[in-house]
């Protein structure tokens, strides 16, 4: 089992690790002695997700073992983001920052920036080539999220581009490449948390003295029952927006337009029916999620499934990816099917980590979706598959390259 674990992690498999999951849902818990708790199957994930048993704590995790996934903690003075929280703080920092972002006390705040995200998808596919060869991440899929999270925390316009240097730096600390200096790339990526860090406490100052209509205002003046956030959790949630909700749009959008490329029928569906972008990025979130395992949880008693005991403290890998596509939960699961109607994948997450940014997610990929449908003459695949990034977790190409012959207006 540990040769079947290092092929999914080893990047010579990243471009589909399907097959690896396949195998792998054969042993639903699977557990060499060295290594984590591996769960595989759908059900067994959801159920996982929902129990209160399961810890995202680090300093619940008691075994010591080889897990190559498991970051050590990042050396940082910030507190951890609510992901890695357990309640009640967890819950406290979630609904603080739930307050300004969605329902139920702002129902219609992601839905207002459907006109703003339009403009920015609009503006980004005009900067394209008339026609010609792209890299869709670095022109559009890298550019698109973090201008929108610049937006949404109201980081001011002439500001954004040393928001994307910081994220773009952040992004590539995240997936390392094999043969660089890793001293020097953790102390690039350092100087731009610190960078980053100390532009963002400057920014919460000037709104907590002149709030405006933007998410960092809400946070530092709160107003619900939980009163505001101290300067140092506002600042953790920033960054925890900043890097976790760019790095999953930009792999949903690029997973999506790879496939839509390999599947032309579907392009020309979205083409002409811009409606159907909601139910192929739910089925997008199944096929080929962003996220394709939790590496991070631990019982903080000791669980069984399937019969097999799993140990307070012991390492637990949820692979959403492979639940996914279990054939017990979805029909012809490795079939990309945009008008399947029973959909509840585990793409986003479930239970009370579930993706925080899922209805802002959820509507950027629709949009730059069917946009890019709609406006790129002829797309075509240069190379399939294409490049991907080395990360396991975060899987998605770290180039697109595309041709067109040309843009519609």
């Amino acid at each position: 089992m540990t040769s079947l674990l290092r092929q999914i992690t080893d990047y010579s498999n990243r471009a589909n690790p399907y097959p690896l999951y396949a195998e792998l849902r054969k042993t639903p818990v699977a557990h060499d002695e060295d290594g984590p708790y591996v769960i595989s199957t759908y059900h067994d994930i959801l159920s996982l997700l929902h129990d209160p048993r399961i810890s995202s704590e680090a300093r619940n995790r008691t075994a010591s073992v080889a897990d190559e996934l498991q970051q050590p903690e990042e050396e940082t003075s910030l507190p951890p983001g609510f992901l890695r929280l357990d309640p009640p703080e967890h819950d406290r920092m979630r609904r603080m920052t739930n307050r300004p972002f969605g329902p139920p006390h702002s129902p219609v705040h992601i839905e207002s920036m459907r006109p703003e995200l339009g403009e920015i998808v609009s503006g980004l596919i005009d900067g394209l080539a008339n026609g010609g060869r792209i890299d869709l991440v670095d022109q559009f899929s890298y550019p698109f999220p973090v201008t929108v999270i610049c937006r949404l925390l109201g980081v001011p316009r002439e500001d954004e581009p040393r928001f994307h240097t910081w994220a773009d730096t952040l992004a590539a600390s995240l997936d390392p490449a094999p043969n660089e200096d890793h001293a020097e790339r953790d102390r690039i990526a350092k100087e731009a948390k610190t960078q980053l860090g100390m532009y963002l406490a400057g920014l919460i100052e000037e709104r907590r003295k002149s709030p405006r209509d933007d998410m960092l205002s809400e946070l530092v003046t709160g107003g619900g029952p939980d009163g505001a956030m101290t300067t140092m959790e506002v600042l953790s949630t920033a960054a925890l927006l900043l890097i976790a909700g760019h790095e999953t749009t930009v792999n949903l959008i690029t997973n999506g337009m790879l496939t839509l490329l390999r599947h032309p029928d579907v392009l020309q569906r979205l083409r002409d029916e811009p409606r159907l972008a909601v139910p192929i990025v739910e089925e997008l979130l199944r096929y080929e999620p962003p996220v394709q395992l939790l590496p991070q949880r631990t019982p903080i008693a000791d669980i069984e499934v399937r019969g097999v005991t799993i140990p307070k403290g012991s390492s637990l890998w949820l692979v959403l990816a492979s639940g996914n596509r279990d054939p017990q939960r979805f029909e012809d699961p490795d079939r990309f099917d945009p008008d399947r109607k029973d959909i509840q994948h585990l793409g986003l997450g479930s239970g009370i980590h579930s993706c925080f940014g899922a209805p802002l997610a959820r509507l950027e990929a629709q949009t730059a979706l069917s946009e890019l449908a709609r406006r790129l003459v002829s797309p075509r695949l240069v190379e399939d598959p294409p490049p991907y990034r080395q990360n396991a977790v975060l899987r998605g190409p770290r180039h697109l390259n595309i041709e067109f012959d040309g843009l519609r207006p």
